[in-house]
């Protein structure tokens, strides 16, 4: 098969634990062709079809020169087998109006995971809301008072923006309501912001929990991503510590319930945030931690991935 990944600049991957790199591998260990390119490439024009400029690759095995470049072209997406969009968030403005080309190269015959049209419909805080049995208290919001009350009632909360992502914008304020104004003022910003208000998990001192699902199945194991030093974010990029282990229970059961019902919707990759008992988070537009799971714990993630993929063509 010939796959597009469309994806940030392949000279910015990290492939040590770059999750979009172990699926290129994959895709070039069973003999698929690995093309690449980036959302600014993409282009639909009247009269032809979504198309981009694309970079052919073949990966090298090594770690410093990763690829080589064999020819770059002009190419419609619908004569690709598959198109993965892997661009990492933030969900902006501009990464909108790419599902919507991406959605018109679909009702030209591409084959797009995760659909355009679930990504735009499952914003990655507000997507749980979907599921209130599965969810700690929450509150989404643009009022102050709101934010007050909310914390007057839980205590302990976590305040975020709904636009973040691996990390950034998130505060804890304690019981006794310390610079709650001023983080309200910064991510508030005078009611012309929504905010989305958490009452704060202890169980996060075990860890965030990434647990993936593939075509609407849990894979076995997850990573915990767990805060180090006096730090309440558990994220990688935040400088969280990844640690693999398997899913719990608890983890199966959130999994069982969200897979089928999301994976319908055609989101093939999605990664459940899970602290505690609690989901927070549902991610489906870039879900990472393919690599750091499968070095910890043995189970390959990328051809579970990617089995996925051939089976869904």
């Amino acid at each position: 098969m010939h796959i597009l990944f469309i994806a940030d600049p392949l000279e910015s991957f990290k492939i040590y634990k770059d999750t979009t790199f172990s699926m290129m591998r994959e895709a070039q260990k069973r003999g698929h062709q690995v093309v690449a390119c980036q959302m600014t490439d993409v282009r639909w024009q009247q009269g032809e079809a979504v198309s981009a400029q694309v970079r052919d690759i073949t990966l090298t095995g090594q770690p410093d020169s990763w690829f080589t470049q064999t020819a770059t072209r002009r190419a419609s997406l619908k004569d690709f087998d598959a198109v993965i969009m892997r661009t990492d968030p933030p969900f902006d403005s501009e990464y909108f109006y790419a599902t919507h080309l991406l959605s018109q190269a679909e009702r030209e015959g591409a084959k797009v995971f995760n659909s355009p049209a679930a990504l735009r419909n499952h914003p990655e805080k507000l997507a749980i809301l979907e599921f209130p049995q599965f969810i700690a208290p929450t509150l989404v919001t643009r009022s102050e008072a709101d934010i007050r009350a909310f914390h007057a009632e839980h205590g302990t909360i976590i305040l975020k923006p709904l636009d973040g992502m691996g990390g950034m914008g998130i505060f804890k304020v304690g019981a006794d309501g310390l610079n709650l104004g001023a983080i309200i003022e910064t991510l508030n910003r005078g009611g012309a912001q929504t905010v989305m208000v958490q009452k704060f998990l202890p169980g996060i001192a075990q860890g965030d929990k990434r647990v993936l699902l593939i075509g609407g199945k849990p894979v076995p194991f997850c990573l915990a991503r767990i805060p180090q030093g006096g730090e309440v974010r558990g994220n990688l990029a935040a400088g969280g510590k990844g640690v693999a282990q398997p899913i719990s229970a608890r983890d199966r059961e959130i999994a069982e319930a969200l897979g089928p019902i999301l994976f319908a919707r055609g989101l093939m990759l999605v990664g459940l945030d899970i602290i505690g008992e609690s989901l927070t988070e549902i991610n489906v537009t870039s879900p990472t931690c393919f690599q750091e799971i499968t070095d910890q714990m043995g189970c390959d993630v990328a051809a579970l991935f990617m089995d996925a993929v051939e089976q869904n063509l």
